[in-house]
């Protein structure tokens, strides 16, 4: 355990290893804002295996970490709003062993803190669990975008996992996404070519061109309604806002996606009844990533998205 008043080292063990440094002192740092971990590391004060690292180093078992005397706020002192936060409502839990967590994500929460966001689901999680050594985040969703999001508590669970992701291969991933306009197709593929870039404002988009990335969604048509289709989205690759850009390039935009959405529509949603992004991680089936032992796995759709359905069915007759 480190002591604030002088310098400590502290040894990576293998449960540990594979996150980034500054997630690493933050956890040991009971306390520490972020801003004071980033200055600590870029001054030098912060050493890895005697030499200097970037807040972005993945750490390795065994790793020697040397920490500063840093004056840490009074533990009686009021605390934060995102440390308070943190320790608020506690995650929906789908699954747990001693492998995998799996979450059911409120829209609006993001997977991560940070671009603004001072915490998110993990770092809500390892609030409310102190005790756990390990929890990493397997794969990402849009923080507007509700539903099962993967946690590994293993390293190794993480590894195989991400082999599954990186290969595309051993998960079954579902979404439901509402659109607007009637869906003329039963099933459809949907195949573009994907490039992340960022905005002046520092905001994550993704464009099609012809140097990008392959992707490949398949939307199979679940509901028609006079104005509005419901998608499952089903997802052969997994790039940053895929759903989101191949129903808008197909020319279905999902309703409420204040990115790449039919905005003046979406100013509308509302006062009908949708205040969010109708975009929800709904089913995944895949194998244990340490057992092989096949999981199924579902979260149903939100209250105010089913209530919004309902009121379509209504409107409709």
């Amino acid at each position: 355990m480190h002591n604030p008043s002088k310098v400590s080292y502290l040894t990576v063990d293998a449960e540990e290893a594979g996150q980034r440094l500054d997630n690493y002192l933050l956890k040991h740092l009971k306390g520490a804002p972020k801003s004071l971990v980033y200055r600590i590391v870029r001054s030098g004060e912060v050493r890895v295996n005697k030499g200097r690292a970037d807040v972005t180093y993945r750490i390795q078992g065994g790793d020697q970490i040397r920490i500063p005397p840093i004056r840490l706020a009074d533990p009686d002192a009021k605390p934060d709003h995102s440390v308070a936060a943190a320790r608020g409502p506690a995650l929906p839990i789908l699954f747990e062993d001693e492998a995998l967590l799996v979450v059911d994500k409120p829209a609006g929460l993001a997977v991560h803190g940070g671009s603004g966001v001072s915490f998110g689901v993990i770092e809500q999680l390892r609030a409310q669990r102190p005790q756990a050594k390990f929890l990493e985040l397997v794969h990402r969703l849009d923080r507007e975008t509700s539903g099962i999001l993967l946690i590994a508590k293993k390293r190794s669970a993480l590894v195989a996992l991400h082999e599954m992701l990186r290969t595309d291969r051993g998960m079954d991933k579902r979404y439901l996404a509402l659109v607007k306009g009637v869906f003329p197709d039963a099933r459809r593929h949907v195949r573009f070519k994907l490039q992340k870039y960022v905005t002046a404002d520092g905001e994550r988009r993704v464009s099609v061109t012809p140097d990008g990335q392959d992707s490949h969604t398949v939307l199979n048509r679940r509901a028609a309604f006079s104005e509005a289709t419901l998608l499952e989205c089903e997802l052969k690759t997994g790039r940053t806002h895929q759903i989101r850009v191949h129903c808008a390039q197909s020319g279905f935009p999902i309703l409420g996606d204040d990115k790449y959405g039919d905005f003046a529509l979406n100013k509308a949603l509302p006062k009908q009844g949708l205040k969010r992004m109708f975009l929800h991680a709904w089913r995944l089936n895949l194998n244990h990533p340490l057992s092989g032992e096949p999981l199924k796995l579902e979260a149903p759709l939100p209250e105010e998205l089913q209530a919004y359905m309902n009121t379509l069915e209504k409107r409709d007759g």
